[in-house]
């Protein structure tokens, strides 16, 4: 083997990537385990352990914090641990209407409408829809009419072109996009959940991931809230000191049992780190923002880590004395800072504490309590910043707001802003934000100003301040600059969020699944338990049929799933359960491999050359194959992972990466073993007294039998077309769009039970069908799945349990719901039609370029479109009769792709050797003969492989859980057809063809 020590060195250093990348799981998990043994049995203080370690190094090693390690820990999905993964869509009709100055134009008015029900049906974005529709509506008709406004004027104007205005409708649609994104990440960071993932979709669309989540509802109506802009006067901290001092000594006197100050954190703040702000509005048009961030020094510590272990130390004493003295400013840092002489004094500005985001909380409710609120003015506010002000990301600035008592309402809110940009400065090379307001505006900004010179006003969003500038001069004409020290980043964010009053975007929820902590955990046992066993079926089967060789194969399958492990930790993949299953098939792919190799072997030792020779020419000769046929699956692996989503993503990152590695360890890691045994004089089997000899004398007639084969299939197809136009396919809420609920009962119910409950409430009656075992149901309903109101969720649920409430012999618990909207649903079948045309186009080219005739390229394709329409002639046919849920979903598609793959592994392994034996025979007379010795050459690799992996598959199939057994079975009944059509029909295909072109 040339190249070994190479091959040695990048396997040696891989190891050490896998190793690193996976401590961190070893790491965490002994923190969680020491937290929660510190915690006996309470969440709460579980969580404040956890919260006060956060920022502490916990890596021996390396120094790394809590934090670090949780971050480049291998995850688990929701699917396995439990909560809420929600897919939002930024309906832009609000903000276009209010670009246009909210137009009574009746062409614009009906071309939004229209572009709203086309965009159910198309994939195209909004705004390409919007423009469309207007222009089919009046051909003549220029957008510039409607858009050609004073807030717009220097963008647009009346001469400007239908595709002009569009591309300023597109770029206010994209910051829209950003903007939403932003509020929403800010939203979910503030919610406090942990490993929250927020990330953009593309189409308008983003997806929210927030495990653990047990308030679903609360979460919605988080999500899909209108943000609030506001502009609030301020207090100064020099009027607000003294009364917190006040507040100190007030509630050092309330009894401790209502005041808990053993999680107080704060203490370690230098004072003399933190900036004071120095943001400023000055009339003009141009803005920025300066947040100057300020910095904990080196000393800052968390003391409450110690104070959950029992540190008794004399600096935790004094600690512990100071928060009984001061249970305030233990938790709230006061805003001080040194003067010149280095004496302290009170910050200027609006800011009048620092605090760790964990301890707002606590502050919030001391600030709220009784006795220590009736020490504040009644207009006093307290509203905490948005961005942290140190380095490490976890202290918090709080801000004095000045609220009238009258209506408690901002003198101004975001609709008086039109226009909001970042600009440089006209004489210094920062960033700043230009500001401008409409006449009403205008008018109430000049009076605000003029009342505050000197002082801060706070811009407000969602009840967080995003800045506090000082008022320098009283501005008149609503054109103000926000000037600072902003980065690029910076002054877009605020540009951003001063644009939400006048251009807001909406989210709404489009796609809606939660899954319960019960749920999680059953999917986790039922996974493991799957993976264990079909991994020692497969070790236990290699080892019988290949004798020594097998334990060869086996400890290739252990180094291959370690490296799996490692390469998706390093790359921040999710495990999911679909991921759990692609690793289990991957068990079944790198089999092949190895199988691929010891039959090749087998055969040069059957033909009377010695081990040594035997093992170099096997590998020689098995290489084509197993590069060619694993390349196939590896396409199909990118075509799922491209138009897949969520967890089929999931299943296509480990698909691919499993395929990748496991060429790796069958094609240098086990020849390395070979080596090294051979090295040490090892005496090397690759049978035993059973298997000597197994396939070697089959002389089935397969190209004889092709007619037959035909038959066969065309009778399945024929009988499950008729079953498609009796019955149909029973398509998910996936493809059709609408709602799901798993409810467990506390004893077996029938259907018609359930929904003879649920008749009345839902309108409509629901599909209901026993999902497992027979105490457990899933129900579908469509039933307000078009209404994009806010209450629709809250409406159907309410339903919902009313309908299960009247089951008063039963208690129930729902598992998992999803939601899956008509613009989802329409793009889940777009993406799977393309997923698999794109599939069989690239495979007819591969096989194409791989074996220079078409022949073998239209029999593959053949092959991939008979495996489909057997799998789902099955799925139809069967559909209602077997015990289990034959549902054609995101799932069934990715099932159906991995048998795609499947098939042509074992296709082109059969056409690899067909190309051999008609290059050994060059111009064969008898060329159904030699097609037929290929095909029969290779039948003891084909049922071998498809032994391992189908005992693999059922595994899976019987302990994998209910979510992923009709998922299983497509595959399971896939590799059976699989093997069948790639001997079966698309060699036999190629012999037709092939004639019929010798005929012309």
């Amino acid at each position: 083997m040339q190249s070994k020590g190479a091959i040695k060195l990048f396997a040696i250093l891989l190891v050490l990537v896998c190793a690193y990348q996976l401590s961190f799981n070893l790491v965490t998990r002994g923190v969680e385990k020491d937290a929660k043994e510190y915690a006996n049995g309470d969440p709460i203080k579980e969580k404040l352990y956890l919260d006060s370690i956060n920022t502490q190094p916990v890596y021996p090693l390396l120094g790394l914090t809590y934090k670090k390690c949780k971050e480049n820990e291998l995850n688990l999905g929701l699917d396995l641990k439990g909560g809420m993964n929600v897919t939002m869509e930024v309906s832009l009709v609000d903000m276009i209407r209010s670009m246009a100055n909210n137009s009574n134009d009746p062409t614009f008015n009906t071309a939004l409408d229209n572009a709203v029900k086309a965009q159910t049906n198309s994939q195209k974005d909004y705004v390409t829809l919007f423009v469309e529709e207007f222009t089919k509506l009046d051909p003549n008709a220029k957008l510039a009419a409607i858009f050609a406004t004073k807030e717009l004027q220097d963008r647009i104007n009346f001469n400007s072109s239908n595709a002009e205005v569009k591309a300023v409708i597109q770029d206010e649609a994209n910051a829209a996009f950003d903007r939403t994104y932003q509020i929403l990440k800010t939203r979910i960071d503030k919610f406090g959940v942990t490993q929250p993932n927020v990330q953009k979709l593309g189409s308008g669309r983003i997806l929210v991931e927030l495990p653990g989540i047990k308030e679903p509802d609360r979460v919605r109506k988080l999500l899909q809230g209108t943000a609030k802009l506001e502009f609030w006067e301020t207090y100064d901290n020099n009027e607000i000191y003294p009364i917190l001092e006040e507040a100190n000594k007030v509630l050092k006197t309330i009894s401790s049992a209502q005041v808990d100050t053993t999680a107080a954190s704060i203490s370690g703040i230098d004072q003399a780190s933190l900036e004071p702000r120095k943001d400023s509005l000055k009339e003009g048009d141009a803005v920025v923002d300066t947040t100057k961030k300020s910095a904990l020094l080196d000393q800052l510590t968390d003391k409450s880590k110690d104070t959950a272990a029992g540190d008794t130390s004399a600096a935790q004493q004094s600690f512990e004395q100071f928060s009984k003295d001061n249970p305030l400013f233990a938790v709230l840092q006061p805003s001080i800072e040194q003067n010149e002489q280095n004496q302290s004094q009170l910050r200027k500005g609006p800011v009048i504490g620092s605090a760790f985001s964990k301890d707002t909380a606590r502050i919030n409710e001391i600030l709220a309590m009784e006795q220590i609120r009736s020490k504040f003015p009644r207009e006093f506010k307290a509203l905490w910043s948005v961005k942290p002000i140190d380095k490490e990301g976890k202290v918090v600035q709080l801000v004095a707001i000045r609220m009238p008592v009258r209506d408690r309402q901002a003198p101004l809110d975001g609709s008086a802003i039109v226009d909001a940009r970042k600009q440089k400065g006209q004489f210094t090379d920062n960033w700043e934000i230009s500001m401008a307001m409409n006449a009403e505006g205008a008018r109430v900004w000049k009076r605000l100003t003029h009342d505050n010179v000197n002082k801060s006003i706070a811009v407000v969003l969602d009840d967080y301040v995003y800045s506090y500038p000082n008022v320098i001069q009283e501005i008149s004409g609503g054109n103000s600059s926000i000037t600072g020290q902003f980065t690029l980043e910076e002054a877009d964010d605020l540009a951003n969020i001063l644009k939400v009053g006048k251009l807001p975007a909406p989210a709404r929820i489009v796609e809606d699944t939660v899954v319960g902590p019960t749920l999680g955990q059953e999917a986790i046992n039922a996974g493991f338990l799957s993976f264990i066993i079909a991994l020692m079926v497969v070790l236990v089967f290699m080892i019988t049929y290949y004798n020594k060789a097998g334990i060869v194969a086996d400890i290739t399958l252990f180094v291959n799933m370690f490296f799996i492990m490692g390469i998706l930790a390093s790359l921040g993949a999710v495990l999911t359960l679909p991921g759990i299953a692609g690793i289990v098939l991957v068990i079944g792919i790198a089999v092949d491999a190895n199988i691929l190799i010891f039959e090749r072997v087998r055969e040069e030792l059957s033909a009377g050359k010695g081990v040594r020779l035997a093992i170099s020419d096997g590998f020689k000769h098995a290489f084509s194959s197993i590069i060619d046929s694993n390349l196939t699956t590896l396409i199909l692996g990118i075509i799922l992972y491209a138009f897949g989503t969520g967890p089929i993503q999931g299943f296509a990152t480990t698909l691919i990466i499993g395929i990748l590695s496991s060429l790796f360890c069958a094609l240098f890691i086990s020849r390395i073993i070979f080596e090294w045994m051979l090295g040490k004089n090892y005496n090397i089997t690759f049978w035993n007294k059973y298997t000597k000899g197994a396939f070697t004398n089959t002389h089935i007639n397969f190209v004889g039998n092709r007619k037959r084969y035909y038959l066969i299939s065309t009778i399945v197809i024929v009988a499950g077309v008729a079953s498609f136009a009796t019955k149909g396919l029973n398509f998910g809420v996936d493809f059709k769009g609408g709602r799901t609920y798993v409810v467990r009962f506390d004893q077996p119910i029938t259907t018609v039970e359930v929904i003879d409950a649920l008749k009345g409430p839902l309108t409509k009656a629901p599909e209901v069908k026993t999902y497992g075992t027979s105490n457990q149901v899933k129900i579908t309903t469509s039933y307000l799945i078009d209404d994009a109101s806010q209450d629709a969720e809250d409406k159907v649920k309410s339903e919902l349990d009313a309908g299960l409430n009247s089951l008063s012999n039963y208690k129930f618990e729902v598992l998992s719901s999803q939601k899956v909207g008509p613009n989802i649903a329409d793009d889940i079948k777009s993406s799977a039609v393309w997923s698999i045309l794109a599939s069989c186009i690239l495979i007819f080219f591969f096989i194409l370029v791989r074996f220079k005739r078409w022949q073998f390229g239209l029999g593959a394709v053949a092959a991939l479109v008979h495996d489909v329409l057997i799998v789902l002639s099955v799925f139809s046919i069967f559909n209602g009769i077997l015990p289990f849920s034959l549902e054609i979903d995101t799932h069934f598609i990715a099932a159906i792709l991995t048998v795609m793959g499947y098939s042509m592994t074992d296709t082109v392994v059969v056409f690899d050797r067909i190309r051999e034996f008609v290059g050994i025979h060059h111009h064969p007379k008898d060329q159904n003969k030699v097609i037929n010795d290929a095909i029969n050459a290779t039948l003891s690799r084909t049922v071998n492989t498809s032994l391992s992996l189908f005992f693999v598959l059922f595994s899976i199939f019987i302990f994998g859980g209910e979510v992923i057994r009709g998922f299983t079975f497509a595959l399971l009944i896939g590799v059976i057809i699989g093997t069948y059509s790639s001997i079966c029909i698309a060699s036999p295909i190629v012999v037709d063809f092939a004639r019929k072109r010798k005929a012309e």
